[in-house]
């Protein structure tokens, strides 16, 4: 199968990589031109044969919107766009609109993986038309993990990302628990190793899970995380989650208080947030901070 795929930072050259070692064709486009098959997505789009099925992997908001403007000019009728990134759901129904009015179908892909993803595949939570989502399922297959989990056809348009939103709503709740637990450790005087403590959860405890084999790395690389200042940023998920348990009256404690968490970050050097900053770089390659 052809795709095309826009935008190849950390996470969309990993995806072309892991769809070509699939058997599929990929044209990447991406601003960087060390990096991109082509010099425009007018390029992109005229080396695909139709009917074209493009791949969105860049920023939310305008840079996807403005995407999605070109695309319009450049599509024809019976071609799909994928938007993978983190888009807010009320985006989606809105360019699912805009693209239809040309007749493009439109499917949304949240997508969980971080930088881990080229090796151990990305979770997929796809919102979308059954046309559009099945005539994609050869390349879900190939980006997803191996056996029966990792995908799954959320719902209409816009219910990829919302799976997604909650999915990392989670995540900031795991983490800060995490966080506050290994504050607490490192505090009392009678625990002499907080990250050997760790690692004996990682095999038979209810709590282990790939963030706690990750907040291993993290001890492992720097025990007492004193390279890292305790400010962690929130890509902005987090606050989606909250303001749609607000619009929906559903009580989401945990998820809140994590995200006040992260605010009270950027007020003084939190020892929690070296934790949440040591996480963040463990699994997405996010940037973390360096002590002075």
């Amino acid at each position: 199968m052809q795709l095309g795929l826009i935008g190849l930072g950390k996470m969309g050259g990993n995806m072309r990589e892991r769809i070509r070692r699939a058997g599929h064709t990929v044209i990447g486009y991406d601003r960087n031109p060390d990096v991109s098959d082509v010099s425009s997505l007018q390029e992109l789009v005229s080396g695909l044969e139709a009917p074209r099925v493009v791949w969105v992997m860049v920023p939310a908001g305008g840079p996807t919107q403005s995407v999605v403007d070109e695309l319009c000019g450049l599509l024809s009728p019976g071609d799909t766009v994928v938007d993978g990134g983190n888009s807010r759901w009320t985006d989606d129904e809105k360019h699912a609109g805009q693209l239809a009015e040309r007749g493009i179908g439109f499917v949304d892909a949240g997508v969980s993986g971080g930088v881990w993803g080229l090796e151990n595949g990305y979770a997929l939570m796809v919102g979308g038309d059954k046309e559009h989502v099945e005539r994609l399922h050869p390349i879900f297959e190939a980006l997803k993990p191996e056996g029966p989990y990792g995908y799954v056809h959320a719902g209409t348009v816009g219910a990829g990302h919302f799976a997604k939103m909650v999915h990392n709503g989670i995540e900031y709740a795991m983490m800060q628990a995490y966080a506050e637990g290994w504050e607490l450790l490192e505090q009392v005087e009678s625990v002499t190793s907080v990250r050997e403590v760790f690692r004996s959860w990682q095999e038979g405890t209810v709590i282990r899970s790939w963030l706690l084999d990750l907040a291993v790395n993290a001890l492992d690389e720097d025990e007492h995380l004193q390279k890292l200042r305790g400010y962690a940023e929130d890509s902005g998920e987090g606050r989606w989650t909250v303001e749609a348990a607000i619009d929906h009256s559903v009580p989401l404690p945990a998820i809140t208080a994590s995200l006040f968490a992260r605010f009270a970050s950027r007020q003084d050097d939190s020892p929690q947030m070296k934790m949440i900053a040591a996480l963040r770089n463990q699994f997405g390659g996010h940037a973390v901070e360096s002590t002075k």
